[in-house]
């Protein structure tokens, strides 16, 4: 595309750039690689530019530069695994951003190898149905191990900042943020499967238990199913778990568990998960359960307390997922 010799160096032309707003703080990306990945270091640190110009000259003596604005910093490279990393960020042009969609700007992450080598292609995808993409912009031949897992990271870390990858520095990736819609909290207090049940009923009113077992540790595993007739299902699915998101490795165990609670919608039609462009009935539908399964994880989490993680599997601020509510202004009560 004619635009990305005017985001990147050209020696990072070909590689798959993550493309995120301007405000996008280099702590945020580095946090989301950590999120996904267990060796994450920078190689090269980015280095803080002041805006300010040099006060040279007999009437500028003792004073100093004003400080340089955090943000602004010239590319580094972090890098991710063994031999792969993300160099940046590079500030690209006004025009390419605006003609990405993209107009306060962007900042842009080259992600590809670090050793010079080249990444191996596999095969054709059998079939061009995946939510992200990937298959159709990798119809030639799709990426293989670490390859394959950094470009779907950057997909997820556009759908979560609001961003967009370009395969192969060409193949358009515009991940929906509204995509998004399953979350799980990770508390260190249980809930009871009567109190979780009526915090989904005051959503939909004929929510009701599906299953329930007592674990050896006397921990309890339960379902709760909420059918409706045209947004599809909201399920809960309440567990003790023996392992958590690697994005909950920094954060201090007092402020989670190991009781999980998993909100998932199950669509009416659940092959349009699989969908890059489901149809408008799909998107409506999930546009009403995006929100109510915010609403339950809200709720939930006042009541017990805890770390929320979104299906990017990066730990989500109760005050990101409260902005989905904003998404759907009418009532959160599903048709029953």
């Amino acid at each position: 595309m004619s635009y990305v010799q005017a985001l990147v160096p050209p020696e990072h032309a070909s590689n798959h750039l993550l493309v995120l707003p301007g405000t996008t703080d280099v702590a945020v990306v580095r946090r989301l690689a950590e999120a996904w990945f267990a060796d994450v270091r920078w190689l090269k640190e980015p280095e803080a530019r002041s805006g300010a110009q040099p006060m040279t000259g007999a009437r500028f003596r003792g004073m100093t530069a004003a400080p340089a604005d955090p943000q602004d910093v010239g590319p580094g490279v972090l890098g991710i695994g063994a031999d792969h990393g993300a160099a940046g960020p590079f500030t690209g042009s006004q025009d390419a951003a605006a003609q990405l969609g993209m107009p306060e700007g962007v900042r842009v992450f080259a992600l590809g190898r670090v050793d010079g080598m080249f990444d191996r292609r596999g095969g054709r995808p059998a079939s061009l149905d995946d939510r992200d993409g990937i298959a159709r912009a990798f119809a030639a031949g799709l990426p293989e191990g670490e390859e394959l897992r950094l470009v779907q990271w950057g997909v997820a870390v556009a759908r979560k900042l609001g961003g967009l990858v370009l395969a192969d520095g060409r193949q358009l990736l515009r991940p929906d943020p509204g995509g998004s819609v399953d979350l799980r909290l990770f508390s260190a207090h249980p809930i009871a499967s009567a109190d979780l049940l009526a915090l989904l009923r005051s959503v939909v009113a004929t929510a009701e238990l599906d299953a329930e077992s007592v674990g050896p540790d006397g921990s309890a595993t339960f379902r709760l199913v909420a059918r409706t007739p045209y947004d599809g299902t909201l399920t809960l699915d309440a567990q003790r778990v023996d392992r958590v998101p690697r994005a909950l490795v920094d954060i201090d165990p007092a402020e989670y568990g190991p009781f999980a609670v998993t909100v998932r919608w199950v669509p009416q039609d659940p092959y349009e998960l699989r969908l890059e462009q489901p149809s408008g009935l799909h998107v409506i539908a999930r546009t009403r359960m995006r929100a109510m399964a915010a609403r339950l994880a809200l709720l939930t989490h006042a009541r017990t307390g805890g770390v929320l993680v979104d299906d990017g599997a990066f730990v989500a601020t109760t005050a990101e997922i409260e902005r989905r509510l904003d998404d759907q202004q009418s009532s959160t009560r599903a048709w029953v």
